[in-house]
């Protein structure tokens, strides 16, 4: 989990949407979610495979798309989530990831219910074929009802223990291939803060604490390897300094939105802590589709796609994804798909792919048709995009650097 100008949307509603095509006098939407195909400039006439890569410092080998699956128990049922994750898995995806926190919303009453989908599904699993990864929430004053005796959640051994003990029966498996802190116990300006408050600062638990509260779990065999979330530069070069100075276990991953829309704090400041000649922590690049938006179906927000979004459905979310200028980068980045015959899916998601640094894109699906269509455009839009492709991507970049935080 991870926690815009109507005068310019008028303008354009009276016209044809900019990656629309015309058919015998109907208009085609190359939007999200439509069976309609594309004429491709790009070169898709030859598929290829899903790749691998370890993961960081792991033995994990993960494929270069990972499973979210946190509508799971909200949006989707428990036999759509099976057929979901039945689809994924045969079409070469080999990681899911979940949190304690899930389904989202974040809600007491259907807590825990996106583990019990997956748990039901693993049953009928090759456990050792999966690469389960899950989280540890947070810092939080909202979500106590997680433990059991607990008024404000923490990142100490306590809670790291408990978490850990509840989503292994949550999952029905008696060990967890990755786990990481959903988010910082100490302040950061994350969840859409574009700068450090200094008078929010509190005392934290120590980053030694973390680690060796999942070293414990790591040599009682009920983890395996560990990383961060929603996280800096700072927090990862602490948990990097601790580990190597007290010989404690090393994050090997680090799971933060990346996107044609939010791109600078991972490439102006954690790639290079990550950089393999570096620490060599592998980026799990959640939201590459810019929480739908990059899929266009948000242009015109009545349409029947925009309606069964979650920026619809959930009222505040998100909504500076589709309230700033972030609609109009959007409409460019529209634009240059079409201009070079892609749908903005593969646009977005051939980006997300090609990026040196990022070792899994997690896309999540409400149907199946959602997940093949995420698949197809790993598979089938050329790789990597044309020089052309890029360099019309780098100019609409340099005029809106991350536009959701402004």
């Amino acid at each position: 989990m991870a926690s815009c100008p109507t005068a310019f949307f008028c303008n354009h509603a009276a016209t044809a949407a900019p990656w629309s095509s015309s058919r015998t006098g109907t208009s085609r939407s190359f939007c999200r979610r439509s069976s309609a195909k594309a004429t491709i400039k790009a070169k898709l006439d030859q598929k290829t495979s899903l790749q691998y890569k370890k993961l960081g410092d792991s033995d994990l080998v993960i494929s270069e798309i990972t499973l979210g699956t946190m509508t799971f128990g909200e949006q989707n049922t428990e036999k759509e989530a099976h057929e979901i994750l039945s689809y994924a898995f045969e079409n070469g995806i080999n990681a899911l990831d979940t949190a304690e926190t899930h389904p989202f919303p974040m809600k007491k009453e259907t807590q825990g219910s996106t583990d019990r989908f997956i748990s039901s599904w693993l049953k009928s699993q090759p456990r050792d074929k999966v690469i389960l990864a899950t989280k540890v929430a947070g810092y939080s004053e909202t979500a106590s009802y997680l433990r059991d005796n607990a008024k404000v959640l923490r990142v100490d051994t306590a809670n790291i223990k408990e978490s850990v003990e509840k989503s292994l029966k949550r999952l029905g498996t008696d060990y967890i291939d990755l786990i990481q802190i959903n988010w910082p116990d100490r302040y950061a300006p994350i969840f859409g803060a574009y700068s450090y408050d200094f008078s929010k600062w509190r005392p934290s638990v120590p980053f030694v604490e973390q680690l060796k509260a999942f070293q414990e779990l790591i040599d009682e065999g009920k983890v395996r390897y560990i990383g961060v979330s929603i996280e800096t530069s700072y927090g990862v070069m602490e948990f990097v300094h601790a580990a190597k100075v007290e010989g404690l276990p090393k994050i090997v991953s680090i799971q933060n939105s990346y996107s044609l829309l939010v791109r600078t704090r991972f490439e102006i400041d954690l790639v290079e802590v990550c950089h393999p000649k570096n620490y060599n922590i592998g980026l799990l690049a959640y939201s590459p589709l810019g929480v739908g938006t990059l899929t266009g179906k948000y242009i015109d927000i009545n349409s029947e796609a925009a309606k069964k979004g979650r920026l619809n459905l959930l009222p505040g979310y998100m909504e500076r994804y589709n309230k700033s200028i972030a609609r109009e980068a959007t409409i460019k980045y529209i634009q240059t798909a079409k201009k070079h015959g892609l749908t903005p899916v593969q646009l977005a998601l051939g980006f997300a792919r090609d990026r040196p640094f990022v070792t899994s894109t997690i896309v999540g699906a409400t149907s199946v048709n959602q997940l093949k269509e995420d698949i197809d455009a790993f598979l089938w839009t050329e790789r990597p995009l044309p020089p052309e492709v890029v360099a019309d991507i780098e100019d609409i970049f340099k005029r809106y650097k991350d536009p959701p935080m402004f």
